[in-house]
């Protein structure tokens, strides 16, 4: 596991994976940008709303202090967005490792297994279902676990541990489905479910470092086609031997 790490991270910034860095990098930060623009008007306008009402009721001898208090809480609603977004990194990463699967899979086939048969392109349709499907769980889990981070970073260790096993089974997944039908797929990972939420953690990790966790796509989906040979290749091996 720790070789197949250090095959993804060697290939990240290899020439072949750059254009598919910064595409990935850059929808990223589009995702993020619109997301943040999206919650800051959604809370400003609750905050002034929250005003008004509050206004109505206490009369017009409020309107100071609440303007104060308005406005301490926009500029923390804006710092805790920028917060936020950490949280919401293993969501955005995930939908946008759904349009690259295919590009960086291949790359790491024709590299590292030029020998091997290189996997059927998944159908868009189905990579970004997954890739939606996945971010949308990884919205609820934060939602979960934010009251948590007041018990001491209680709430983190639920969210890293949720990360590792939300992206560690779908990256697997995806890089899978390019030799598997979804459903044989999905049983392989549960068939080495231990391995897979373990592999997952190394991406629970480096979707946690600020900056670099942008390349996430890049690492998570070389990283779990590296995994897929190695399991793959143990079971064909396996059912080899019984079979004889």
């Amino acid at each position: 596991m720790l070789e197949a790490a250090a095959q993804a991270l060697s290939q990240m910034f290899s020439p072949p994976f750059r254009s598919v860095l910064l595409k990935s990098i850059g929808l990223a930060l589009i995702l993020i940008v619109i997301i943040g623009i999206g919650l800051q008007h959604l809370l400003s306008w609750l905050a002034g709303a929250g005003e008004g009402l509050a206004e109505n009721a206490l009369g017009p001898a409020a309107h100071a202090p609440l303007s104060i208090l308005s406005f301490i809480l926009t500029i923390a609603t804006g710092l805790g967005i920028i917060v936020g977004s950490v949280f919401l990194m293993p969501a955005v990463t995930a939908l946008v490792a759904s349009f690259f699967v295919d590009d960086i899979a291949l790359e790491v086939e024709r590299s590292r297994y030029a020998g091997a048969p290189a996997g059927k392109p998944l159908p868009l349709l189905r990579a970004v279902i997954e890739g939606v499907r996945t971010a949308l769980l990884a919205v609820v889990v934060y939602l979960v676990a934010l009251p948590f981070l007041l018990f001491a970073g209680f709430g983190a260790i639920i969210f890293f541990v949720a990360t590792a096993y939300l992206l560690g089974r779908e990256y697997f997944e995806l890089a899978a489905m390019r030799f598997h039908p979804p459903a044989e797929a999905k049983r392989l990972r549960k068939t080495h479910q231990s391995t897979v939420f373990l592999a997952g953690m190394f991406i629970a990790a480096f979707v946690s470092i600020p900056i670099l966790n942008l390349a996430t796509p890049l690492f998570g989906v070389a990283f779990m086609v590296h995994m897929h040979k190695r399991l793959a290749g143990s079971r064909a091996l396996i059912e080899r031997v019984s079979n004889r």
